[in-house]
This record gives C-alpha cells, sequence and structure tokens, in this order.
C-alpha cells in the first residue's frame, strides 16, 4: 500500500481560508460581495431583545391581581424610566394613598390581571459580528452575516483558551525549544501575541496578563499552571467562552514541550504581521481546534504559492507528530508504510509505519499513534 489517510493538524504556510460571520437572530448586514475588510471591521449587527423584571403589584399594593389594571399610572407599550411611578394605590377616602415606581427603565410589556404582575422589558441590547479575518467578502448570508475568504499562514493548535483576539505576532523565545518564563515578557508586547518555545509558565502568562498581551501561543503548558491562570479546573469539553482578557493556545501538548521547529519558523517569518487567533477548543464530537491566522499580502502569497498536499493523506515524506509513549511529542517524517500489519509488543497486530526524526533514527509505531501536520 502506498500511502493511507489520518487525522491531522494543519501547519501551513499558504491556504485558502473562508470564515463564516453570521448574526445569532437576523439583522443588518454592512458588507456586500467583494468588499475588502479589515479583522476588526464590523460586518453585520442586530439587536437582542432586552432582559425582563418582573414587579408584583399586588403584593406591593396589598391588593387582588385583578384591581391591578386599574391602579396602572402607565399603559402596556409605554417606555418608563427609573422611579417613574407604575401604580397608585386608591386609598382611604382619597388619603393614604402608596406609589409603586419603577426601579428599572424599559418599556412596559404586559399587565397581568391574573398574576398581578407587571413586566418590564429593557432596552434593547445591540450584538455586532466582527470579520475577524481580514480579505474579502465573497458571499452574503441576507439578513444574518457574510462569508470572508483570504490567503493566510495557518497553524492549528492542541489546546487553547480564550476566545478571538487580534495583534501583531511578537517573538518572545530565540529557539523553539526555549521555556517562556516572566523575564522575557516586556512591557511593549501589549497587544500583541506573543510566541514562546516550549512550556509557558504561570508566572509568564500572569505577566501578560498584567502588560495587556492579546494572546500567547506556545508549546506546551503545565496542567497546574492552567488551573492558576483560570482559578478552577477546566472540566469542560468545550472552551473559548473564559473572560480571562488573554488567549492561550498550545501547539503540542501539556507539560514540557518544546513547539515544533518549523510551527515556530512559520511565526518567525511572519513576526510583527497581524493576525487572528481563537483559542475555542472542542475535544470530544465534532473535534474543533484551536487557530491562528496569518493573512498574507499578494507578495507573501506569491513568495509561498506551491504545490498542496490533499487533507489528511499520509505518504512518505509526510510530517507527523506521535501521539502516545514512548515518542510522545517527536516529529518526523513518515519514511515507509509497511502494507502488512506487524506484531506490537503487547502481542497484537496493528497496520504500522517508519518515522524518521532529524537525528536519523528511525522508529516503527502504530498508524493510529500518530497526527499528520497538514502542510
Amino acid at each position: 500500500m502506498a500511502n493511507a489517510y489520518t487525522p491531522g493538524l494543519k501547519v501551513t504556510p499558504k491556504m485558502t481560508f473562508r470564515t463564516r460571520r453570521v448574526l445569532p437572530i437576523a439583522g443588518d448586514v454592512l458588507k456586500k460581495v467583494g468588499d475588502k475588510v479589515a479583522a476588526r471591521d464590523i460586518v453585520a449587527r442586530t439587536f437582542m431583545p432586552g432582559d425582563i423584571t418582573p414587579i408584583n403589584l399586588a403584593n406591593m399594593l396589598s391588593m387582588p391581581p385583578a384591581d391591578v389594571p386599574a391602579c396602572m399610572c402607565v399603559k402596556e407599550g409605554q417606555k418608563v424610566n427609573v422611579d417613574d411611578v407604575l401604580a397608585r394605590s386608591p386609598g382611604i377616602f382619597g388619603l393614604f394613598k402608596h406609589d409603586v415606581k419603577s426601579k428599572v427603565a424599559g418599556t412596559i410589556e404586559t399587565i397581568s390581571s391574573v398574576t398581578g404582575q407587571v413586566i418590564v422589558r429593557g432596552e434593547k441590547l445591540p450584538v455586532q459580528v466582527g470579520a475577524y479575518l481580514s480579505g474579502t467578502v465573497v458571499e452574503v448570508i441576507p439578513n444574518e452575516g457574510v462569508i470572508i475568504e483570504a490567503e493566510v499562514a495557518f497553524v492549528q493548535g492542541i489546546f487553547g483558551v480564550g476566545g478571538e483576539t487580534f495583534g501583531p505576532i511578537r517573538m518572545a523565545c530565540k529557539k523553539h525549544n526555549q521555556e517562556l518564563t516572566e523575564d522575557l515578557i516586556t512591557e511593549d508586547m501589549k497587544d500583541c501575541v506573543v510566541v514562546g518555545g516550549a512550556r509557558m509558565h504561570y508566572t509568564a502568562v500572569k505577566k501578560a496578563m498584567r502588560v495587556g498581551v492579546a494572546a500567547i501561543v506556545s508549546g506546551g503548558i503545565d496542567d497546574s499552571d492552567l488551573k492558576e491562570v483560570l482559578g478552577y479546573d477546566l472540566g469542560v469539553a468545550i472552551t473559548g467562552s473564559e473572560h480571562m482578557g488573554i488567549t492561550l493556545i498550545v501547539t503540542e501538548g501539556f507539560g514540557d514541550i518544546a513547539m515544533a521547529e518549523r510551527t515556530f519558523q512559520l511565526f518567525e517569518n511572519h513576526q510583527g504581521q497581524e493576525t487572528a487567533v481563537n483559542g475555542a477548543t472542542q475535544i470530544r464530537a465534532g473535534v474543533m481546534r484551536p487557530e491562528i491566522v496569518i493573512p498574507l499580502s499578494t507578495v507573501a502569497a506569491d513568495k509561498t504559492a506551491g504545490a498542496r498536499n490533499v487533507a489528511g493523506l499520509l505518504e512518505v515524506g509526510t510530517m507527523v507528530r506521535i501521539i502516545r509513549d514512548p515518542y510522545f511529542g517527536l516529529i518526523g517524517a513518515v519514511n515507509n508504510l509497511p502494507s502488512e500489519p506487524a506484531v506490537l509488543g503487547s502481542g497484537s497486530k496493528a497496520r504500522v509505519l517508519e518515522v524518521r526524526f532529524d537525528s536519523g533514527e528511525t522508529v516503527t509505531v502504530p498508524r493510529a499513534n500518530v497526527e499528520l501536520i497538514e502542510a
């Protein structure tokens, strides 16, 4: 057998990338097909219904619910401000009247003679969708949003926390296997996407948060450091909604793992260039990986033009990462794809492949133990 297919992460200097940017409910699309957009541009907007506040006037006025409508000083659909009088009790012989004032601003949505409650709907909440990707609008989805396309350098990570953010790439480490420590984070890294080498330390992350770094991308992180940063154990299968003020992405895994040299080199080649980062990760069905998207200029795109691999194709020369011990985290090239199953150390049979490392060492591992690094 000449080749096979396996899942993998993309690390490529050039690819066509599309992103779908849509509103949660129907609204106004602000861009048209052919428009050039920047990452921070707003492409669509709408308004979400405001929060509701129930007010139990029957209790507050000490009267049956059916009597509440007759005591109202406002009508359904009318706007009210804080301290506006909503209802007034009839009192006794015209005296001892009691007013109920609104504690919130909004619109009177309902007045119920059954429950004696008034529902005040708060002001509408504006919702805007940004472009995220600097590129060209190639499709408009009526009343929802747009699809944006661009030629980019693209890196998928293993795991991330935090949502979408932007900034220029800043290299904090000089080598792919250098750990990201506190002293490497400087004040001029504010709003930057900082790239480390190996493990990012807790103290480095905390200083980056104080400085105002937009994101950190590095080879690995210790799970105890991640817990310290978040303030809790991450037990969910989906990330990206954390509100830390920073996005963290690891390209290799947990622990003292160096970033792959080719990944580090890709970032180094684009130092200073604006990039979009999203730490959202889903590790169950419908896998979603964190990503770093670097839009290419026309010149940069021409320089990186070349043949592209078929997605998931595993063949001799393909770069792979081993994801099981005893070679966990090591990266090499496929040297051979034996067609016949081999007997493993456990005595079971499995399809295997040979991987050659940069050192020249060749090892044989099950095909299920590797992850393709798609170029």
